[in-house]
């Protein structure tokens, strides 16, 4: 989907219609990165890599855009620069489905000042909508104990793009498919859908829509049941799988989505495996979100999968990241990096071109992190990688399945205090020695300069 150069913020071009007048040259690097972890999180999945990257590659000012930016008074020696601009910088990222923590940078760019500036917006939009889904689904997936979730999300994602990215979101941190059939066709995803009541209520009895739909899907039907009464669903759905099995058909299974899911799903199995279907599976939905999940594994319910639509799709605990773009070195008149930071309280930045390294201990374990200076030689695996050079896409290695597979590896490799769905915990994530020695550095000689440039202008 190709997004306008205009979705961004307005002072990204007040900012850069400055910046154009007063810093032709400059150069600046900025660090996307999450302040701090939403309540009751104790890890992210990184997602929307993919997309950030294209935005920053196709980055451009159609003409249309120009001519309405004219409204607003902007020189026009700017807008000619606007006009002919695209993005020429360097991009350094973390892998699409990087389980990251707070203040690691996700990505980090270093471009001409203006061009850096410009597209913070979409970056933000972009990193904080799908690593929020995408977290929310990995802790699903976790609750679920290797049982599938599928994506139900589409009808109430807050939009259709919104609606598209959930389904990619959840599908990257392990989900096995949704039923968003765009999604399917764009992303590749596995496609999957039963019935609704709506459908059940069409026919003149449940008995009749059951069958009319085995006629027509003998391979894959599976039946909801609680349109009426579970006891009366079951006995139907009995009787369709057996017609199915007289054509050498199996029923694929049968959908529960109300009442008390572990009482019922118990009984149904029994029903089940008592009249020779005990490959029909089970599946559940109806507002679950990974608690409910995991106290119904808890209780013994023989679920063999879950649905998963409004409290996955829009992260419903936490709909969103603390995720913040900063700048953290600019050049100077020689044009030769000068690292700054933000000094705000509870809100400092770190100064520098960095990089992040994961440390595991001699079993394999994820230890912990080290934020480190980007020259920094240290043993352990650096998270950032090098994807666009010049503006050009340097890596590609963006394969939905190879990005699933990435976050299965990692999930498995951290500490099981970090998966744990219960109050968050911290992992351990370092500064280097030489990191916090230029944070010092730096920190003294913005407050020195600032306090000379203030006894100047007094």
């Amino acid at each position: 989907m190709t997004v306008s150069a205009l979705l961004m913020d307005f002072y990204e071009l007040t900012m850069c219609a400055v910046y154009f007048a007063y810093k032709p040259q400059a150069w600046a690097t900025f660090d996307l990165f999450v302040r701090k972890l939403p309540e009751d999180r104790s890890f992210l999945v990184a997602c929307g890599i993919k997309e950030a990257l294209l935005y920053l590659k196709n980055f451009s000012f159609a003409r249309e855009d120009i001519k309405y930016l004219k409204k607003f008074n902007f020189r026009p020696a700017f807008l000619n620069y606007l006009a002919g601009l695209k993005f020429t910088g360097d991009v350094w990222a973390v892998k699409e489905g990087t389980i990251v923590f707070e203040q690691e940078p996700i990505m980090r760019i270093t471009a001409p000042l203006c061009q850096a500036q410009l597209v913070e917006s979409v970056l933000l939009n972009t990193i904080n909508l799908q690593t929020a889904i995408a977290s929310k689904a990995a802790r699903i997936i976790l609750a679920a104990e290797g049982r599938a979730v599928y994506d139900f999300s589409l009808r109430r994602a807050q939009g259709q793009d919104a609606a598209l990215k959930a389904a990619k979101a959840s599908y990257i941190a392990g989900a096995a498919g949704s039923s968003n059939v765009l999604a399917g066709k764009m992303f590749g995803i596995p496609t999957i859908g039963t019935m609704a009541h709506s459908y059940v209520m069409s026919f003149d009895t449940e008995m009749e829509s059951f069958q009319a739909y085995a006629d027509i899907f003998p391979k894959q039907s599976i039946l909801l049941l609680d349109t009426y009464s579970y006891k009366k669903g079951i006995k139907n759905a009995i009787t369709i799988a057996r017609r199915l099995k007289r054509k050498r058909f199996n029923l694929s299974g049968v959908r529960l989505d109300s009442g008390d899911l572990a009482r019922e799903s118990k009984r149904i199995r029994k029903v089940l495996d008592e009249n020779g279907f005990g490959k029909v599976k089970i599946v559940a939905s109806g507002d679950l979100d990974e608690y409910k999940i995991k106290r119904l594994i808890k209780i013994g319910a023989p679920l063999d999968s879950f649905g998963v639509g409004t409290k996955m799709g829009v992260s419903v605990d936490a709909p969103y990241c603390d995720v913040i773009y900063k700048i953290s070195e600019i050049t100077d008149k020689q044009g030769g990096f000068v690292p700054t930071m933000k000094l705000s309280q509870h809100k400092n930045t770190l100064p520098g071109r960095k990089q992040v390294f994961r440390i595991r201990d001699k079993k394999g374990t994820y230890k912990k992190d080290i934020i480190a200076l980007e020259t920094e030689k240290i043993k352990g695996i650096p998270l950032l990688l090098k994807m666009l050079d010049k503006g050009r896409l340097v890596y590609d290695d963006f394969s939905l399945k190879m990005s699933r597979k990435f976050v299965s590896r990692q999930l498995k490799s951290m500490p099981h205090r970090i998966k744990d769905l219960g109050k968050s915990v911290s992992f351990s994530v370092e500064q280097s020695v030489k990191l916090k020695s230029l944070v010092r550095k730096v920190g003294r000689g913005i407050l020195e300069l600032d306090c000379c440039a203030g006894e100047k202008y007094d």
